[in-house]
Parts: structure tokens; C-alpha cells; sequence
């Protein structure tokens, strides 16, 4: 076993009692020093005897020193009862009477569970994996409260979760997942409150669904989008159908405007180019007569040959 370490490789404290015991050595070593002689009297064997316990006792007091990082805790029993939470910094232990039970790491933690073949609210068998944010707000309750508080707080959370699913419908996970990530964290906060922990968040990352019925999922949610688009055209062309309604409405009490739209009809159809469009005669003899489009001017002007009267 090597003296100079802690929990972890930790050279700091390490450094700090081997230099103690140096310069411990090295008074003793000055002080009682005991010169060559061929035979030692009993003054001289008394203050090696003195010289040793005093460096026992130093080595006991540089081992009592203990250093507790930032984000932990340490919880001391003295004679196997609770005295005192210690940290952070350097901290010191009554030799032979206080021991370090635990060391509570305070940061918030993740710890990822999951249910195997557990049967939803709709007879449905899922597979659901979750992680659960938390942190240990009371490092004495966390410690003497609860055997292993990691344990219990993933336990916890893995039966709030199957308690969850068998009690909701296979859809609700699908699409309000956050309602059973809410009530999963409550139910594990109470139990967890009296041990000093809080549960920050649930959250599900993965739901599996056996094969089978993935592809009849996937089969309703086709029909459901097919006839979600089929609605949305419906009203389409009833919004369609309304503005027609208007427009003939307008037309009828304005002949002149029913015209213009014939004409504008007319003009996108000759704007093609490529295509062949019938007109009645009743509209052809009432544009020449009208001359709407100029027809008779371009007639009179491919008879004479582009000369006006004054060539």
C-alpha cells in the first residue's frame, strides 16, 4: 500500500507530507543526534526512544491531513458516527478516531437506464431507454440515508419509467414524449427528496417498437398524410368556388367587364404561340365589327402595300 496516496493520484498532498516528514527527519536527526562511541549510555538510548515518538507522532498528523476538490464533500464518522461534512480544501482527521465514510461528488450527473419488453397502456411491447439529470444537494443524507444512492436513483427512475409506459398509450410516447419525461422526474423527485438528491430532468432517447408493427405505423402514417392532403385540397377549392361565386356575381351585373375577361382569355391563349384556339363566329363577327384588336386597320394597311395617301 503506498502512504502517499489518497483516492486518486493526488502528487499535491502527496508532496505536502513528504516534505513533512523530511524535515521532521531531519530536526530529530540534528537534535538527538547521538555521536560514534563505543558503547551508549542510558541518556543517549532515552532521547533515540524520544526522537522515534516524536516522528511517529508527526507521521500520524501529516497522514491526518486530507484535501477535498471543489465539487466534493467528504463525510466524517469519529468512532463510526457522523462528526462532520469536511471540504473543499485541505481538511484534518483526528488520527486513530476519524475516517473518511465517503467522498459525495455534489456536480450534476447523468445516468442512462432502460426497460426491457415492458407492455404499454395499449397492449403494445417497447423497449424504452432514458437518462436522468441529478445532483446530491445533502451529502449527509445522500450517505447515511441510503446504502448506494447512485443505485437508488437509477432504480428509481427505471420503475417511475415502467410504471409510465404501462399506464400510457403507445401514441403519447410518439407524440408527447415531454408529458411522461415530466411526470417520470416528479415521481422519482419525491421519493429522491428525502435523501438529499433532486432529479433535474428525464429524458427518453430511444423507443423501440418491435418490427411487425413498425410497418403498420408506418402504413397509418401514410393514410393519415394522404388524407390530411386531400382535406387541405377539398378547401382549397372551396375557397376556389367561393371567389368564383363572386366573380360571376360581378360579371353578371357588368356585361363590359365579362368581355374584358373573354378578351384577357383570348390574349394568354395567343400568347402561347404553340397552340390552336377556337373561336365562335358570333365573337369573331363582333371583334371585326368593333375593330377591338385593330383588325381592320391591319387589313387596310396590307392592301395598300404599307403606302399611305401622300406616297
Amino acid at each position: 500500500m503506498n502512504l502517499f496516496k489518497t483516492k486518486k493520484t493526488d502528487y499535491t498532498l502527496a508532496a505536502i507530507r513528504l516534505i513533512a516528514l523530511v524535515i521532521t527527519a531531519a530536526v530529530i536527526s540534528i537534535v538527538y543526534h547521538i555521536p560514534e562511541r563505543s558503547s551508549i549510555n542510558p541518556e543517549d538510548l532515552a532521547g533515540m526512544w524520544a526522537g522515534i515518538a516524536v516522528f511517529m507522532i508527526v507521521l500520524l498528523l501529516v497522514f491526518s491531513i486530507r484535501k477535498a476538490d471543489e465539487w466534493e464533500r467528504a463525510i466524517v464518522l469519529r468512532f463510526g458516527k457522523f462528526r462532520r461534512v469536511k471540504g473543499p480544501g485541505l481538511f484534518f482527521l483526528v488520527p486513530l478516531a476519524d475516517r473518511i465514510a465517503q467522498i459525495v461528488d455534489i456536480r450534476v450527473r447523468v445516468s442512462d437506464f432502460s426497460t426491457q419488453k415492458t407492455l404499454t397502456g395499449d397492449s403494445v411491447t417497447v423497449n424504452v431507454d432514458a437518462i436522468c439529470f441529478w445532483l446530491v444537494w445533502d451529502p449527509q443524507k445522500a450517505v447515511l440515508e441510503v446504502e448506494n444512492y447512485i443505485d437508488a436513483v437509477v432504480l428509481s427512475s427505471k420503475t417511475a419509467l415502467r410504471n409510465s409506459i404501462s399506464s400510457h398509450a403507445l401514441s403519447t410516447f410518439l407524440e408527447r414524449s415531454d408529458i411522461i419525461e415530466k411526470q417520470i422526474q416528479e415521481d422519482v423527485d419525491k421519493k429522491t427528496t428525502q435523501w438529499g438528491i433532486t432529479v433535474l430532468h428525464i429524458e427518453i432517447t430511444d423507443i423501440q417498437i418491435p418490427e411487425p408493427l413498425q410497418d403498420s405505423l408506418s402504413r397509418v402514417a401514410q393514410a393519415e398524410r394522404e388524407k390530411k392532403g386531400r382535406v387541405l385540397l377539398a378547401e382549397a377549392e372551396i375557397e376556389i368556388a367561393k371567389k368564383l361565386e363572386e366573380a360571376i356575381s360581378i360579371y353578371a351585373k357588368n356585361e363590359g367587364a365579362m368581355k374584358l375577361k373573354i378578351l384577357t382569355i383570348l390574349n394568354e391563349g395567343l400568347k402561347a404561340g404553340n397552340s390552336m384556339m377556337l373561336v365562335p363566329n358570333s365573337m369573331a363577327e363582333e371583334l371585326k365589327t368593333k375593330d377591338v384588336f385593330g383588325l381592320a386597320a391591319l387589313n387596310e394597311i396590307k392592301k395598300t402595300g404599307g403606302r399611305n395617301d401622300g406616297s
